[in-house]
């Protein structure tokens, strides 16, 4: 069930309305009832993945509340990375073993598994094992009421894309039970509202102009792909940062507070930056169960980049069972990695040359910087191949044609000229609005602090301009969330 369709439109009013009729004691078997329907939505025999993911971290946290023994946690650990192996990796490992299996001369029969990928798996998956590791760390208590926990690891907002939330946060806000509230309401409708415009205002729109170009880079070379490139950026921010807002404004109208996962990510001024406000609670994670127990910044300078690129391929994995995104992850680590190994220096250059950080110019310039390096990942992470993707970075180099901007034909690659501009004014509003964010400047909640008839003009306007101008329909199909895939 998507959040962009009629079910979830039907389907979400219709929990609220229960959720605040019902009795105290039955609001969260409620909610669990809701998001396991959510979640048939996509495959009902899936389900069985969910289920099997929340019996055995649940009881394996009780065992580990009791007898605090490494074995038990790497079994539930094994167990849970097991299921998610199979179904994401198994593909994947067995095309290389058959390529390394050629090269070494050793005949080995190519097999194709056909295994449908569970949508969301990756992100449930690190939320139980999270809690159980928090579990066995001492940092929560086990939960014992099965549903309540079962509603934790499934609670339908943020079951398939995330935020991957922690038990600290989320775990203990199920503890209460929470009665209707027209603050809640007005608040969560605007994420909602904001989170819609993301998608499918400037996300779905992007992605007709990125899929035409990149679905025929040997039509569309040189400054074409550049653009695409460029326009890729945005949506796949717009694409999974509007999902975490609306998933946020869903649970914020039931009194359940999400975790921001976005934080202005394209105002930062380095790619460590960058990673710090971008997929929070994906990057959070790995900072605290993988990067700290391997040593974090703790055993020197080789041992700290070792151990980021060590997190970032890990992280390129967990998006995706392909090369490319092993290279996209690489790249980031790298990059991390060279503006430590740079810090020193450059700081005494800048010193040389008079350069003051604080200026404006300054500022811009490492803004600038830091969004063509992420964006030269995200050309990887598009990308569907390895191999691919370095035979169109060279049409890129090659194909140097910036006529492009004077001749009109970026208006045939798949937008007309109104929705080129659209798009391009909607990017120019959501900049803006990160910018305040950036400095701390809540816009939301100065629209609720207006008069009433404000706050209901722009309620009105905000999803009026959704249903005109929304990529809906016609000759193109509704995207799913990108992130649904991971």
């Amino acid at each position: 069930m998507l959040f962009n369709s009629l079910q979830y439109l039907i389907f979400y009013p219709i929990v609220v309305l229960m959720y605040f009729l019902l009795p105290k004691k039955y609001k969260n078997p409620w909610l669990l009832a809701a998001s396991y329907y959510f979640y048939m939505g996509w495959n009902p025999g899936y389900v069985v993945l969910l289920l099997f993911t929340t019996t055995v971290t649940y009881i394996g946290a009780r065992i580990l509340e009791q007898e605090r023994k490494r074995w038990i946690l790497l079994l539930v650990i094994l167990m849970n990375f097991g299921i998610l192996f199979y179904f994401k990796y198994t593909q994947f490992v067995w095309n290389n073993l058959t390529m390394l299996c050629e090269m070494a001369g050793i005949p080995l029969k190519s097999h194709n598994f056909d295994i449908l990928l569970p949508v969301g798996i990756s992100f449930f998956t690190f939320q139980a094992v999270g809690y159980t590791i928090d579990v066995y760390r001492g940092d929560i208590y086990a939960e014992k009421n099965f549903f309540r926990y079962g509603l934790f690891v499934a609670f339908f907002p943020q079951l398939v894309a995330g935020p991957i939330e922690r038990s600290k946060n989320l775990l203990k806000q199920l503890d209460k039970t929470y009665s209707f509230s027209f603050e809640r309401m007005r608040e969560g409708l605007l994420l909602m509202l904001w989170g819609f415009f993301l998608k499918l205002v400037i996300a779905d729109r992007a992605a007709v102009f990125v899929d035409t170009v990149f679905d025929n880079t040997g039509k569309y070379g040189g400054l074409y792909i550049a653009v695409a490139c460029v326009f890729f950026a945005f949506q796949v921010y717009c694409d999974f940062s509007g999902y975490s807002v609306i998933a946020m404004g869903s649970a914020k109208m039931i009194g359940l507070e999400l975790m921001d996962n976005f934080n202005a990510p394209y105002f930062s001024k380095s790619v460590g930056e960058f990673w710090r406000r971008w997929h929070i609670s994906l990057s959070s994670w790995f900072r605290d169960y993988l990067y700290i127990p391997l040593g974090g910044s703790r055993k020197g300078k080789i041992r700290t980049y070792c151990n980021l690129m060590a997190v970032f391929l890990a992280s390129g994995l967990w998006h995706g069972a392909a090369w490319s995104y092993v290279a996209w992850g690489g790249l980031n680590g790298f990059f991390q990695v060279m503006e430590r190994v740079v810090a020193k220096p450059g700081k005494r250059i800048r010193d040389f040359l008079c350069i003051c950080e604080k200026r404006f110019s300054h500022k811009l310039l490492r803004v600038l910087f830091t969004f063509l390096m992420v964006d030269f990942t995200w050309f990887f992470f598009r990308m569907k191949g390895l191999r691919s993707s370095f035979s169109v970075l060279k049409r890129i180099v090659t194909g140097f044609n910036p006529w492009i901007f004077m001749d009109e034909s970026l208006f045939e690659c798949g937008l007309d000229r109104k929705n080129f501009y659209l798009l391009l004014w909607s990017v120019g509003v959501l900049l803006a609005a990160d910018y305040g964010k950036y400095r701390g400047i809540c816009i939301r909640k100065k629209i609720l602090q207006q008069d009433f008839w404000f706050r209901w003009l722009v309620f009105a306007g905000g999803a009026l301009f959704v249903l005109v101008f929304g990529v809906w329909g016609g000759n193109y199909d509704a995207k799913s969330f990108i992130y649904f895939q991971f």
